[in-house]
């Protein structure tokens, strides 16, 4: 018994700075999963260049065929493979790490990674090899090799077998007591994400499985059905995104400032939103689709939906709400925005913190709800809004929320000293600009009519005349540059990560008491987790008035853009 015991015990170590009891297990889970996230994110970046230095008409770089090749590569990778690699990593960290207990299962967790890398691993080699040019949605009756469906179902099982260990874990945790009171936020969150996996991934089954069986000419595939089971996969993969990010945005403004929970009730209660009815979201890719009523269309799009937004909202108020709450009760109490001024933006956690809730919320989140409104929806389908929007969100919103919560995963759990720290303080602005004047390009030039997919935007050679208004050569001007300086900016991210887990100075007690670069001041010293006495009362008493202007701006802008879009659909109309 005693041997038992102190072989668990030797698969913990004590964390310094926050005191958690650390799982190595997990801890190598997650390590692993993080760092093919990284290698994802390269190939996906590497692609991305291709395409912007393509779709941006003055270079126009690729032929055809590497176009759509690079499309599909830069979707899968960007929008699977990175995320969800990056998301197993969130959930073995607020599974076992957070709640202090064992990783169940560890060998397991291993077979899932393996499963996962295999088929990420299978399904670049298809795409590359030019078995597999059929888009990230890869629609019936385009076909690929049928090795490239086996890989997206192997990746699915893997990513599968990863959140039932957190669900486990959660289980584990609870029967050994090894947290008290209620479930941490953070793991709440992750909670929520993994249960819109487990919905997403069963969407995958549903629609890869018969499809793969297809490709071998076993069966038949019915577009329509394909398109309405497949977008319950591929939109709802994005809502895991949504879940995490909200959860790491909880967590990184506890970790840099010190950040509060507004009302944790109203929180949690927003995360339930999430798992009730963010996938029904999905249904704006089909809203031009014949073949579905008009009934589904507007029951999925407005009423059922807006209580996904109603959850987004919340978090956009609570988040930066808890942020102001954490600096007005650090002492930065002087006006609407000292503790927004004030505030450490040379730390490229709280940097990443605070673009990613900025550019989701005005960016994406506007946008979104915009484009999944059935009528307006026409005006938008199949243009360069579209991706606008979701580059927004995904990247803008959740990638670069991840980006920065790998600066304090790096010195926390891998215990290195972050590389190359001067690069580090401006990498969150060189991404978040540049996807940000992307995003604002390909939004713009998708009102102006410029098509979504297509490879040549002047149409040369096209059977039929087609007039792309001029002013989209300079808003192509604007999406190239933007879309170079995002690549950049993940580049230099990639370096910075390669380096520092390969090549990083360890963390000790001695760098941390003198002052060395490439830890961030969150590590280098914990602001308190919670606050008591005299400062909490006054914060109490006075509010967050600072958050509360800033979200009066965002309805402000809002209202504007929605509104305007319904004036131009009643131009299309030729109403009033």
């Amino acid at each position: 018994m005693t041997t038992a015991v102190s072989s668990l015990a030797a698969r913990f170590r004590t964390c310094p700075i926050t005191g958690l009891q650390v799982n190595r297990d997990s801890e190598w889970l997650l390590r692993a999963n993080a760092v093919v996230a990284v290698v994802a994110m390269l190939v996906g970046a590497i692609a991305a260049v291709g395409l912007v230095l393509t779709r941006w008409q003055a270079i126009h770089l690729l032929p055809a065929h590497l176009y759509y090749r690079f499309l599909t590569a830069h979707g899968l990778n960007m929008l699977i493979f990175w995320v969800i690699f990056f998301e197993m990593a969130v959930l073995y960290f607020a599974g076992p790490i957070v709640l202090n207990c064992r990783q169940p299962a560890p060998r397991l967790g291993w077979l899932a990674f393996a499963l996962m890398v295999v088929g990420a691993v299978m399904v670049d080699t298809m795409v590359f090899t030019g078995r597999a040019d059929v888009l990230f949605t890869s629609y019936p009756p385009l076909r690929a090799d049928s090795n490239y469906y086996l890989g997206v179902i192997l990746f699915a099982v893997g990513a599968l077998l990863a959140v039932s260990l957190f669900f486990a874990a959660l289980v584990v945790a609870r029967r050994e007591r090894t947290y008290s009171g209620s479930m941490p936020l953070v793991t709440f969150g992750a909670l929520t994400a993994a249960i819109i996996a487990v919905i997403t991934l069963l969407h995958g089954a549903a629609v890869y499985i018969p499809t793969w069986l297809w490709s071998m000419n076993i069966g038949n595939i019915d577009p329509e059905i394909y398109r309405m089971v497949w977008w319950g996969l591929g939109h709802s993969s994005q809502q895991i995104n949504v879940a995490a990010m909200v959860s790491v945005w909880y967590l990184l403004g506890g970790l840099t400032v010190g950040g509060v929970v507004v009302n944790e009730k109203v929180s949690r209660t927003a995360f339930v939103l999430y798992v009730l009815f963010i996938s029904m979201a999905s249904a704006h890719h089909l809203l031009v689709d014949p073949g579905v009523g008009p009934a589904w269309k507007i029951w999925n799009t407005s009423y059922a939906m807006y209580l996904a937004v109603l959850a987004s909202m919340i978090h956009g108020f609570t988040v930066p709400a808890g942020i102001e709450a954490g600096q007005r009760l650090r002492g930065y109490t002087n006006g609407l925005f000292e503790w927004l001024r004030k505030a450490p933006w040379s730390d490229p956690g709280f940097a990443g913190l605070w673009l990613s809730l900025v550019i989701f919320g005005f960016l994406g989140g506007i946008t979104g709800v915009t484009l999944g409104t059935e009528q307006i929806n026409i005006l938008a389908h199949n243009t360069l809004r579209v991706p606008g929007h979701f580059h927004a969100t995904v990247v803008g919103g959740t990638t670069l929320s991840f980006m920065g919560l790998t600066y304090y995963v790096l010195p926390l759990l891998f215990r290195k000293r972050v590389a190359f720290w001067g690069m580090a303080k401006i990498q969150p602005y060189v991404f978040g600009g540049g996807i940000s004047a992307m995003a604002i390009g390909m939004i713009l030039m998708g009102i102006l009519g410029m098509p979504r997919r297509h490879w040549d935007s002047s149409f040369a050679g096209a059977p039929f005349p087609v007039e792309i208004h001029p002013a989209s050569e300079l808003l192509q001007v604007l999406f190239g540059v933007g879309g170079l300086l995002a690549a950049t900016g993940a580049l230099m991210f990639i370096a910075i990560a390669v380096a520092t887990v390969f090549f990083g100075k360890p963390v000790t007690a001695a760098a941390l008491a003198s002052g060395a670069t490439g830890i961030p001041q969150g590590v280098r010293k914990l602001p308190p987790q919670s606050y008591e006495g005299p400062p909490a009362e006054a914060l109490h008493k006075s509010g967050v008035r600072g958050t509360v202007v800033l979200v009066a701006v965002f309805f402000v802008c809002f209202i504007v853009y929605y509104f305007t879009n319904w004036a131009m659909l009643s131009f299309l109309w030729k109403v009033g």
